[in-house]
């Protein structure tokens, strides 16, 4: 057989574009959850524990070569060249894989259960 054949028997089949289409959902849903997690969820804790803006809580380890600091924001640190540690921006990322890998696990228990109950529904 042929490698073309091989891979248009591949490419056509059910799994392949099955994964496909998930993986394009799974990108857009990502999207979501990251506003949700920064547009969202990150604005009301930054206010409970002191008017903490996430998207500019950085520690500076070295300064910029153009400007010194203190800096305002993290954008004005990374002009100046500033070296930094973006804690708020890793925070924020490891709300959005807790809760993405939570949806993740609830869509696989779900569909277990049903594999279970009935084995040819899925």
């Amino acid at each position: 057989m042929g490698i073309m054949k091989e891979f248009r028997e591949f490419a056509v089949k059910g799994n392949v574009l099955d994964m496909a289409v998930g993986l394009i959902i799974g990108a857009e849903f990502g999207k979501i959850v990251n506003s949700l997690v920064t547009d969202v969820i990150m604005p009301p804790i930054g206010l409970v524990i002191g008017g903490v803006d996430f998207k500019n809580l950085f520690v500076t380890i070295k300064d910029g070569l153009t400007q010194a600091g203190p800096y305002a924001t993290l954008a004005d640190a990374q002009k100046a060249g500033a070296v930094t540690i973006n804690v708020g921006t890793f925070l924020t990322s490891v709300i959005t894989f807790t809760i993405i890998a939570f949806a993740v696990f609830m869509i696989v228990k779900a569909m277990n259960k049903l594999r279970t109950e009935n084995p040819k529904a899925v």
